[in-house]
């Protein structure tokens, strides 16, 4: 520290500070900033504390003094303890946010705009002053006691004493408290600093020098004092806080309208309106006004707003004035009365209705959203179409047909990016993103913008950003769609992601310091959804278990549609999407259901199954998509007491059909596979190869040798790692070998990678995830079908349970297949008995007649006990739904494990050719119950092949190692060794 000579110090004024802001024995940090760097303690001796900060003032290399003004944690004390620090390092800390117990002052800081590193004029200072006694008025008028003002040197300071304690709502409060004193009186000469609410916050100490640059008679340097003060500072109350954080709203009126149709500022100018500034707020821009048009025994506290969504507010402070209450039409109506007056010339004035106490019955409909009154004609009838279609028609076929009138083919993924859209209007969602994978060029990024054209661009953001850019993004929304379009996730913003999608109905928060070691939190605002556009998925597999994985059609025939449809679009048969008017009615259509967030009941969850649920997010993406459904049909949905939309079957149907398209052929949402990947597997199954090389899956895939090198590998490059087959499907296994051959009459030996490939396991992993809905047992649900069977669904015994729709008597199609939804999907009625297991293993058939149909061989396979390329629950399917595929008469049980008592008494065991796919029943039979014996008993009662070595007495049953190897490795799949 240099010795030049000193200032006079103002001992005295900083003791007066010390004893007026903080009480007796309570622990401050002091910290001094200065060229030589900071210079930090900690003390409770408040009087060694002020001949310290005097000590420190009066150096001229110090530029500041400052304490910390809420209430430290007193183990703080221990690292510095009434001593000053000269010089801290790297590793000597500082007061930070989480340092804080209590909140005790609310600080409000006027500063004059002015160059950086200099120090105020005196005309800039006076202004400062003058502007915050201004603000202390105001307050006061508000209902706020006396604060201490102060001097700071070269502005204003105002201090209320709060008692909050140290949380986030009591940060998002003070901050939203200086948010709206910064709209209100902030202008191009005074600026009210609305960075000073964090906790850990230091300020200027009162009684010590303010020097920013150098001492001129023109920007001379001040000290810092108390102008005014109370002798027993009152603390304000929360409600007067909140009162204060609310005097402008923060989120955009219900009846809001798009940006674009109303240009307030331009509208403001027009008709000879004066603003005092213009400035950002919440995404959307605030006018404060010269003038308040709505009293003249005031000026200030008018304003106006234009929210992000196009919504308009306007208002005035003064209680005279409404105290902030909306007051738009009224202002409209003072500068375009003609216009009130077309309306009610056209008889199209709203009419007030006398409200009827006569009854107490609801509505048969729920009522609609109103209609807008201060928008444009034009905007009028885009509502009302809008509103129609959410009503009465079908709002996601309705979005689909515009979505393809831009975009040619991908059905699905259009679903999946609708959907995801509409997760942003659900609250009891983890939201639903989306990452889309395809060979380059084939309309990955074209599909995610026809879809973006839909959505109001307030909620649009797309292009590249940096690691942290989106925390400091204060025009982020929430509810925004942000779209990576082939941009590689670092690994920083893969945490990102995760932490948003995990955190969905709150903000990520993000705490960084600043260059004065404050610290400092920034926010991505919730219920922001992730779009992912890649030519190959990224490969953190946490990442992906987060997304809904759909591929994009890059097939030969939609090639040839994309084609066509260009030529279509370049000889003018097809309007221009520019100029469609039913992407307005889109707009508008998003725009009712942003309005508001509605919790979604889906009253027969507990009735729905699934084939498999190891990765337990998919099973929570189902339920998803029944909520997105459904809330976009909410003004067709019934809503119980609380507003709660109850989702019905249709929603059920439409989510399983898009569940299982992205878990079949145009996604791999339990695999994680791209369509690459996928097809060569589809390839090798195909060619039933055992061990295969790379050439030989080049030559079949016609893809370059590099190319299926890293289909298998997965690669990686400077910015991220892509996995392969090896990494991602278990039956594929690496063989390094060395190969010995004759070249030329020379042998040579090299190194050749064989791939094994397991037929059975891959059948196994690759399975297609099925959904089913049970039937209801006794009214167990809200749905309104009732069984005609009396309520014998539930078999009664406590023994018995019900199997899924595959086994009844009707389900003739695959569960698996889309196409099939209301016969498959729903088993009621007389005509369809159910089937059901026994704890002891048998299995019972249903009624078959001659003229049951027979599915082909090629839809079942060749004739054996199981033909299964599925999962283990699939299989019990397959074994007991299969029909004999004899030509003579069907007997009357289909399959019997055992003797059971029948119409035509004891049925004997059908015994099919043996197949190589057969898997053991683990749902039926209990490995725990097997011995081993020490002879064979003869073949194995499951695969019928081998010989039969273990033996249960209690189930009857005699299998083979390789069966009882598979019903130990499904039992210990579902404990979950994996």
């Amino acid at each position: 520290m240099t010795t030049n000579q000193p200032n006079a110090s103002d001992e005295n004024g900083v003791r007066d500070t010390l004893s007026l802001l903080f009480s007796g024995d309570s622990v401050v940090e002091l910290r001094a900033l200065g060229d030589g760097g900071v210079h930090s303690g900690y003390f409770t001796d408040h009087d060694l504390m002020a001949e310290r900060a005097a000590a420190m003032d009066a150096f001229r290399d110090i530029t500041g003094v400052y304490v910390t003004l809420n209430e430290v944690n007193p183990a703080l004390l221990s690292r510095r303890a009434n001593r000053v620090k000269q010089r801290l390092s790297r590793s000597d800390a500082t007061t930070a946010d989480a340092d804080i117990i209590r909140r005790r002052w609310l600080p409000i800081d006027f500063d004059p705009v002015r160059p950086s590193g200099v120090s105020a004029t005196d005309a800039e200072h006076a202004a400062a002053l003058e502007r915050a006694e201004r603000v202390a008025a105001w307050l006061t008028g508000r209902g706020f006691p006396e604060p201490v003002l102060a001097d700071s040197g070269n502005g204003a300071h105002l201090l209320y004493a709060i008692d909050l304690p140290n949380d986030g709502e009591a940060t998002r409060l003070v901050k939203a408290c200086l948010s709206v004193l910064d709209a209100l009186f902030s202008d191009a000469t005074v600026h009210c600093d609305t960075a000073n609410f964090n906790a850990g916050r230091i300020w200027k100490l009162y009684g010590t020098t303010a020097r920013k640059g150098d001492s001129t008679p023109e920007r001379p340097h001040r000290k810092a004092r108390i102008c005014s003060a109370p002798d027993a500072p009152q603390v304000v109350t929360d409600d007067l806080l909140q009162e204060l954080a609310d005097a402008i709203p923060r989120s955009a009126p219900v009846t809001g309208k798009r940006r674009g149709s109303f240009d307030l500022g331009h509208w403001l100018t027009t008709h000879g309106i004066s603003v005092r500034t213009e400035k950002p707020w919440q995404g959307g821009t605030l006018f404060t006004l010269d003038a308040c048009p709505f009293s003249s025994a005031h000026t200030d506290g008018a304003f106006a707003i234009q929210f992000a969504n196009g919504a308009l507010f306007a208002g005035c402070h003064h209680d005279s004035c409404g105290g902030g209450s909306q007051r738009w039409q009224e202002l409209r109506a003072m500068y375009e009365p003609e216009r009130i007056a077309g309306k009610e010339k056209a008889g199209t004035k709203p009419q007030k209705q006398e409200s009827s106490h006569g009854s107490e019955e609801p509505p048969e409909n729920p009522p609609s959203p109103p209609l807008l009154p201060d928008t444009s004609a034009e905007k009028q009838e885009q509502r009302k179409q809008a509103l129609e279609i959410l009503t009465n028609g079908d709002p996601v076929n309705f979005l689909l047909d515009v979505f393809h009138r831009n975009h040619v083919g991908d059905r699905t993924v259009a679903e999946c990016l609708a959907m995801s859209i509409a997760s942003q209007s659900v609250e009891n969602t983890s939201g639903l993103h989306v990452a889309i994978s395809g060979n380059s060029g084939k309309g990955k990024t074209h599909a995610c913008n026809a879809m973006l054209r839909l959505l109001p661009e307030a909620y649009r953001l797309k292009g590249t950003v940096s690691n942290k850019a989106l925390f400091y993004y204060e025009d982020l929304l929430a509810g925004t769609v942000i779209l990576f379009d082939d941009v590689a996730l670092s690994d920083d913003m893969q945490e990102l992601l995760k932490s948003a999608t995990a955190n969905f109905q709150e903000p990520v928060e993000h705490r960084t310091l600043t260059r004065d070691r404050h610290l400092k939190l920034c926010t991505i605002p919730e219920r922001c959804v992730w779009w992912l556009a890649k030519v190959e998925a990224i490969g953190d597999d946490q990442v992906m278990n987060r997304m809904l994985t759909v591929w994009i059609d890059d097939s030969t025939g939609q090639d040839r549609a994309v084609l066509a449809h260009l030529k279509q679009v370049e000889m003018g048969m097809v309007p221009s999407a520019t100029n469609d008017p039913d992407v307005l009615v889109c707009r508008t259509m998003w725009e009712i259901l942003k309005e508001a967030v509605r919790q979604v009941r889906i009253p027969f969850a507990g009735r729905i199954n699934f084939s498999a649920a190891h990765n337990r997010r998919n099973p929570a993406m189902l339920f998803d998509l029944i909520k997105c459904h459904a809330v976009l049909n909410f003004l067709q949905r019934e809503k119980d007491e609380d507003g709660t939309v109850i989702s019905t079957y249709d929603d059920f149907v439409y989510a399983r059909q898009l569940f299982i398209a992205i878990n079949g052929n145009v996604g791999g949402q339990e695999t994680k596979l791209t369509r690459n990947e996928s097809a060569a597997l589809a390839t090798i199954t195909r060619l039933d190869l055992q061990v295969f090389t790379i050439r030989q899956l080049q030559d079949t895939l016609g893809l370059s040798y590099h190319q299926t090198y890293r289909l298998l590998h997965g690669y990686t490059n400077s910015r991220a790692t892509y996995l392969g087959i090896l990494d991602k499907c278990p039956a594929v296994s690496l063989i390094d070998a060395t190969v010995a051959e004759e070249i030329c009459g020379v042998e040579c030996r090299r190194r050749e990678h064989y791939f094994s490939f397991d037929l059975l396991h891959y059948r196994g992993w690759s399975a297609q995830a099925d959904v089913w809905l049970d039937e209801e047992v006794n009214g167990s649900d809200s749905d309104g079908d009732d069984d005609e069977d009396g309520g014998d669904a539930a078999g009664g015994a406590g023994e018995n349970h019900t199997l899924p729709p595959s086994l009844h008597r009707n389900s003739r199609d695959c569960a698996n297949k889309p196409e099939a939804h209301s016969a498959s999907v729903f088993c009621t009625g007389k005509e369809r008995e159910e089937r059901r297991t026994e704890s002891i293993g048998r299995l019972h058939g249903l009624p078959v007649t001659p003229n049951t149909p027979v599915p082909s061989a090629s839809v079942w396979g060749s004739d054996g006990v199981c033909d299964h390329s599925g999962s283990a629950k699939e299989a019990v399917n397959s074994v007991v739904n299969r029909p004999l595929q004899n030509s003579g008469p069907q007997t009357e049980n289909m399959w019997c494990k055992s003797d059971c008592n029948t119409p035509t008494g004891s049925t004997k065991v059908h015994k099919g050719k043996a197949s190589d796919a057969t898997l053991p029943l683990p749902d039926i039979l209990d490995h725990t119950s097997f011995y081993r014996s020490a002879v064979s008993v003869g073949n194995c009662d499951v695969c019928g092949k081998g010989a039969a070595v273990y033996h249960s007495e209690e189930q009857r049953t005699s299998i083979c190692e390789g069966c009882y190897a598979r019903l130990v490795r499904e039992a210990n799949r579902d404990e979950g060794v994996r």
